[in-house]
């Protein structure tokens, strides 16, 4: 039997050290940038406050990493998951999207607020000041479906 759990327990230690090797690279880019979706839209301060400390950690080029982002298969995780994340949406190459695509995802943007889908709630685990206000909601979902009228 202890020979069984050392066994296990050294497998479980190796394939942590082999993972930790083919971790991706963290997303440590600027959330604003040549490409940023304020160049595409307006966002007045209080918009963007609310986008930096509830998307941007998923949806742009700058990620801002805990502690446990260097534990692997943690960082592993995160890692693909902010991928997934700025494959959907990314502000901060907004500007690059077509017209039909960028305003699917303002509608998107407030569809998803609607509906309590985003921010996620395991992201919300450890990130409670991503939480949205009511007042935040409200302000997010209005600028999202007064923006598509700006995308030409």
């Amino acid at each position: 039997m202890k020979n069984k759990t050392l066994l296990i327990v050294g497998s479980l230690a190796f394939i942590l050290l082999v993972i930790s090797f083919f971790d991706d690279t963290d997303n440590r880019g600027e959330w604003y940038g040549p490409n940023d979706f304020t160049h595409r839209i307006t966002a007045d301060a209080p918009v963007k406050a609310i986008l930096e400390k509830a998307c941007f950690d998923c949806h742009s080029n700058k990620t801002n990493y805990r502690w446990y982002n260097d534990v692997p298969p943690v960082s592993l995780l995160l890692n693909n998951h902010v991928n997934e994340g700025k494959k959907e949406l990314n502000f901060s190459e907004f500007a690059t999207y077509s017209a039909k695509r960028a305003k699917h995802k303002l509608e998107e943007i407030a569809e998803q607020i609607e509906n309590g889908e985003m921010p996620m709630k395991p992201y919300l685990l450890t990130h409670a000041e991503a939480k949205l206000s009511d007042e935040e909601k409200a302000l997010l979902i209005t600028w999202s479906k007064n923006a598509m009228a700006e995308i030409h």
